[in-house]
């Protein structure tokens, strides 16, 4: 069998058929063959593209790097996935991945390029929405803290207040109950914020701290310091916990959530009718959920679903709603790999569906 030289066979049909992006480079800097795909996508003729040094077709900002890496290839250095940006003819941005070989007995360089525009964009859009989604957290986190911080102080003045009282000169009964129910919510609601402003002090690590926590006790723990806008309202909570009760969470998250679900129940109650709340805990296919459920004034959720757990979305016109609550709970979730689903009526009610992901306790 002989063999014959490679020189013999011509590359023409791969350049005029193949979609591929093709060229042939000499060590000169210009190109010495292109295939159409390449013209077209560059949307120079042929001869315009031989007639100038391939650096002029790269992007501006491009090509110093571009220039190093081809004197690379001089050397003899293949060049493998590298990512560089040319200019259209009428001015547009393409991204290019190329993958080249030199042959520096003829001094050319052959390279096949893929076209990762759309790529790029995706990748540039997504790095953007990451870095809003960091600063808005950042924003949240430290108007949180700052709002956190400023109770503490009026909330301790309060129950200084408390314990200053004569209760010897009260003889009403209701009175007494009334002043043990504000200030049994008073203590709750001092250790609820300097717990969430220790762990904000103390950073990401204690974000990720998880533990096993009781779905019962954590509602409980979250209605005094609501008790009396509980008692208010003639509001009514059910617990339906036969699925589970026990449940893998951040503690300041899990109580995050049930507070503000409460309040907005109460907040947005139907005029009507006492608020009614149901929460129950359900297993589907082996996942944890919580439902809650509420009879309020309810809104539109198929017309609103884009935006209901966006920051600063509100649907009533309550002027103490700050759409922030909905959000949190939101954001809470999808921390830990979760997520949350809402179903609602005007004037019928509003059902949420927490999902929670599989999860162990740390060292257990």
């Amino acid at each position: 069998m002989s063999i014959q030289n490679t020189s013999e066979y011509s590359l023409e049909p791969f350049f005029e058929s193949l979609p591929e992006l093709l060229c042939i480079a000499g060590f000169d800097g210009y190109f010495k063959k292109i295939s159409p795909a390449l013209c077209r996508l560059l949307k120079y003729t042929e001869a315009e593209l031989f007639a100038r040094p391939i650096n002029t077709f790269v992007h501006p900002e491009d090509q110093t790097l571009t220039e190093t890496h081809r004197r690379n290839l001089y050397a003899g250095k293949p060049l493998i996935n590298y990512e560089n940006r040319y200019l259209t003819k009428d001015g547009e941005t393409v991204w290019l991945c190329w993958n080249s070989i030199p042959q520096k007995e003829k001094n050319l360089v052959y390279a096949i390029a893929k076209n990762i525009t759309l790529y790029k964009e995706h990748e540039e859009a997504r790095n953007s929405m990451l870095a809003e989604m960091t600063r808005t957290n950042e924003r949240l986190k430290q108007m949180n803290y700052a709002t956190s911080h400023d109770l503490r102080t009026p909330v301790a003045n309060l129950i200084s207040i408390f314990s200053l009282l004569d209760h010897s000169k009260i003889t009403d009964p209701q009175t007494q109950e009334f002043i043990h129910m504000l200030s049994g919510a008073a203590e709750e609601l001092e250790q609820m914020l300097n717990r969430y402003l220790d762990q904000i002090e103390q950073g990401h690590a204690a974000d990720v701290q998880l533990e096993t926590l009781s779905i019962e006790k954590t509602v409980e723990k979250v209605q005094k310091p609501l008790s009396y806008l509980i008692a208010g309202a003639h509001a009514r909570i059910t617990l339906d916990l036969k699925a589970f009760d026990t449940l893998v969470f951040k503690q300041s998250y899990l109580e995050g959530i049930f507070l503000n679900l409460i309040t907005n129940s109460i907040k947005y109650a139907h005029p009507d009718r006492a608020p009614q709340i149901t929460i129950e805990t359900r297993l589907v296919d082996g996942e944890k959920q919580i439902r809650y459920t509420d009879n309020g004034i309810g809104f539109d959720s198929e017309s609103q679903k884009d935006r209901i757990f966006r920051l600063h979305e509100k649907f009533h016109n309550n002027k103490d709603g700050k759409g922030i609550g909905l959000y949190l709970i939101a954001c809470h979730l999808r921390e830990l790999g979760g997520h949350i689903e809402v179903s609602s009526q005007v004037n019928v009610g509003t059902t949420f569906t927490l999902h929670f992901a599989a999860q162990e306790v740390a060292g257990g």
